[in-house]
């Protein structure tokens, strides 16, 4: 009995990083945006973090005001590097293909109306709140049912 197996060849990621073509352009393109946003936004805090760090006291005592300098070029250099590498990695076609089954998946689910989702919400809020009042009573009930035997 053979099995069929389907291999994916691409190069590796760090040949991938040095091209600029787009793999499967017009395919998963909602959520492979949305990945490459977040990648985005992870790489800017961490240049404006960087940033942060190396403009502090202590490395302008140090360095100076070329501290300051070395600051900024570093925070650019990290967001345009991190900027790239996001770009890049929903393009690499073994992420690419993974992010396009992943909206393939996402779109044969049914989701909620607006009614059923409110509906819903209702469900769990008024479902936990019960559950708190109960579970407050046990504990009121069993604090008193201890200070009446002097336990604490």
């Amino acid at each position: 009995m053979a099995t069929k197996e389907t291999v994916i060849t691409s190069r590796p990621l760090m040949q991938e990083l040095f091209t600029s073509g787009l793999y499967k352009r017009n395919q998963g393109r909602m959520v492979r945006q949305i990945t490459c946003l977040t990648i985005w936004a992870i790489v800017a805090v961490a240049a404006w973090r960087c940033h942060a760090l190396f403009i502090g006291p202590a490395t302008i005592n140090l360095l100076g005001e070329s501290g300051r300098a070395i600051g900024y070029l570093l925070a650019v250099a990290l967001g345009a590097v991190g900027l790239w590498f996001g770009y890049r990695l929903v393009n690499w076609p073994k992420f690419a293909d993974f992010l396009i089954s992943v909206e393939a998946e996402l779109n044969k689910v049914s989701w909620p109306t607006q009614k059923e989702l409110v509906r819903a919400s209702l469900v769990v809020i008024f479902t936990i709140l019960f559950l708190s009042v109960i579970l407050f009573a046990y504990d009121a009930l069993w604090e008193f049912l201890f200070g009446l035997f002097g336990i604490n």
